[in-house]
């Protein structure tokens, strides 16, 4: 594997430009400290993240290192430690860019030339299939450091439930709580019935991305190629549960989220017919019948219903403990008023 280079150092969010040199310098010495540029990327909702490269813009740059500085106590919902060799094993198979250095709150890795996607170019013909095909090679992947092969997400949302606060001290934050936030009682019921449905559904579990959001994919013209970056949420989870959360993810994020994006069913199987063939192509599978896409397709929207509950507990512990300039609270409330939405039609898919 990879070198990873562990330094010694602690980046301030509010001051990031002079210790990312220090690290650049380390991570890329014959590189000249008085001629770094940076780029501000502000799409991310969970950390801050700054491109380093020499030339006079990133369009222009051979080479750039990202560094991710960790949100505020994000260490509480994502296990750092796996993050980093989650990373180490996709770039070993030759599927995200390289981790160069670690340091006390982040990261410093490669750079996946492109474009992020948005609503209209994920459902490009080209690009969704490419998507496809994609995140079937990353399902075939088995990471060494993961022991157990059964899905971690009903766990991680047990663990969250521990740490989802009671209350808010802003006044209209309380408010909004209380009020559009079902009851810590309702919520728990309501994971067991969503468990249960889907344990009881029988599919794989197989080392999932959990965040393909369109920010999350980059898309390569000229090479004919995507790359899924950000491997922080990256572990076992039902073989559905990707695809059914990139789907939600067809609505996009912040102010213009917009559910009615979601993808219609007819997409949906040809999209799932895309994923399955590739699938069973890497897997010496048998051909794939209009059964099994049907039986995926139904599969794919129940898990969308776990992607829903999955990022509005998520929200309600990021609304209580994240800097970022982001309304966390709001988005648990659209999360959560989708999910109760879709519920009874997804669940009664057959």
């Amino acid at each position: 594997m990879t070198s990873v280079l562990d330094l010694n150092y602690r980046i301030d969010e509010n001051d990031i430009f002079e210790t990312a040199k220090d690290i650049i310098m380390k991570v890329k010495p014959s590189w000249n400290r008085s001629n770094l540029n940076f780029k501000v990327f502000d799409e991310g909702i969970t950390n801050k993240l700054i491109g380093v490269f020499q030339e006079s813009s990133i369009g222009q740059a051979k080479d750039v290192v990202l560094i991710r500085v960790y949100g505020e106590k994000t260490d509480l919902i994502i296990d750092r430690n796996a993050e980093k060799k989650n990373m180490a094993e996709l770039f070993e198979a030759g599927l995200c860019p390289p981790l160069y250095a670690t340091f006390e709150n982040g990261l410093a890795y490669g750079f996946a030339q492109g474009v992020t996607l948005d609503e209209k170019t994920v459902r490009d013909e080209t690009i969704r299939k490419l998507i496809a095909k994609e995140m079937a090679r990353l399902h075939t992947v088995q990471p060494k450091h993961i022991s157990s092969k059964s899905s971690a997400m009903f766990d991680k949302l047990r663990a969250w439930f521990k740490i989802i606060p009671e209350s808010f001290s802003k006044p209209e934050m309380n408010d909004k709580f209380k009020k559009k936030i079902p009851s810590k009682e309702k919520l728990e019921a309501e994971l067991l019935e969503l468990e249960q449905c889907i344990e009881g559904l029988g599919y794989p579990s197989v080392f999932s991305h959990n965040d393909l959001l369109l920010k999350n994919i980059i898309y390569n013209k000229e090479e004919g190629k995507v790359t899924f970056i950000d491997q922080e949420y990256g572990m076992y989870n039902y073989q559905p549960f990707d695809i059914g959360n990139h789907f939600c993810e067809y609505a996009g994020i912040g102010d213009v989220t917009d559910y009615s994006l979601y993808p219609e069913e007819e997409y949906q199987l040809s999209w799932i017919r895309e994923y399955l063939e590739e699938w069973s192509k890497l897997t010496s599978g048998p051909a794939v019948t209009d059964t099994d896409v049907r039986k995926m397709y139904c599969g794919v929207n129940k898990c969308a219903l776990a992607a829903h509950f999955f990022w509005a507990v998520w929200g309600i512990i990021q609304a209580k403990f994240s800097s970022i300039d982001f309304d966390y609270l709001e988005y648990a409330v659209i999360r959560f008023n989708e999910y109760f939405a879709r519920k009874e039609k997804f669940l009664a898919l057959q």
